[in-house]
């Protein structure tokens, strides 16, 4: 599992969910999802969400999945944060 193209947010938003990132992911040799999002909670908490189409996510994950996959989208955030200088608190 890889994750690429990680593109950290220029504009969180202002719901409740901040934005931190978009990213595509490579599940598998075979299996590649794109447009992924990486999320913070008012609580600190990191979340992603599958694309969507119109208001409907694309994907679900098993939920031991998609902690592996917040993780590592996580990590490759704040190596990219610390890579350009950031000096970002997420």
């Amino acid at each position: 599992m890889k994750v690429s193209a990680l593109k950290p947010a220029a504009d969180p938003g202002s719901g409740s969910l901040r934005l931190l990132a978009t990213f595509d992911l490579e599940l598998s040799d075979q299996i590649r999802l794109y447009g992924l999002r990486l999320l913070q909670a008012p609580d600190g908490r990191r979340i992603v969400y599958a694309a969507q189409s119109g208001s409907r996510r694309t994907a679900t994950f098993d939920p031991l999945l998609a902690e592996r996959i917040t993780q590592l989208a996580s990590q490759t955030y704040s190596e990219a944060t610390t890579a350009h200088g950031s000096n970002s608190k997420s």
